[in-house]
């Protein structure tokens, strides 16, 4: 598989935030998102093997696992490798920007799904029928950059009847939306979901890699 980088530290995101986690990311996305904060991530890195992977998963000690990009699930290989880590007994997290078919993905994962708004310039890219496949245990994500991105996440949420099927993520496009007025928009609208800011930029810096 190519790697983009492999490296362990908190998870910044996800009900999970705040929890030491091992992040395994691989090279290249299918969408160039506005608000894209990992384009490093769309070519190079490094090769890697299945059993090197799990090796340095294993050297890292912890239980928690993130399987992410660019887009992970473009590479055929990363199922089998979600399926070996789940059998090692690690809790496995798939942050998939929803453009591609979750089916094959072991349904003891648990299943980040990034729902592009329209402000990310990709929502025409969005596969909707993921949606009616996330379960109870699944996460989906909205990054909003404004009002209207906002407005456009609850119809979604609604139209799917997301609240009480699965965890409802909301974020603030870093640096663009205040996770202030955010806030506030969900409290006004008592929306059943998450405020998910990026912890990660908040502990080790906004710019740094490897966090």
């Amino acid at each position: 598989m190519k790697v983009s980088e492999l490296f362990a530290s908190i998870q910044g995101e996800s009900r999970f935030a705040g929890m030491p986690c091992t992040f395994v990311r691989l090279s290249g996305c299918n969408l160039r998102c506005t608000y894209c904060d990992t384009t490093y991530a769309y070519s190079g890195g490094f090769e890697c093997s299945e059993d090197e992977i799990v090796h340095r998963v294993e050297q890292a000690g912890l239980g928690l696992v993130a399987i992410t990009g660019g887009e992970p699930l473009l590479q055929g290989d990363v199922y089998r490798l979600i399926r070996r880590l789940l059998d090692d007994g690690r809790t496995v997290l798939v942050e998939t920007n929803g453009s591609r078919s979750i089916t094959e993905v072991d349904r003891r994962a648990v299943i980040v799904l990034d729902v592009k708004t329209p402000g990310s310039g990709m929502s025409g890219e969005m596969n909707f029928s993921n949606l009616e496949q996330v379960r109870d245990r699944d996460e989906v994500k909205f990054v909003v950059t404004d009002r209207r991105d906002y407005d456009w996440a609850k119809e979604i949420i609604e139209e799917f009847r997301l609240a009480g099927k699965c965890h409802i993520l909301v974020s603030p496009a870093f640096g663009i939306v205040r996770p202030e007025d955010l806030a506030r928009w969900m409290i006004a609208d008592r929306l059943s979901a998450r405020l998910n800011v990026q912890l990660h930029k908040y502990v080790f810096g906004a710019e740094k890699k490897g966090v």
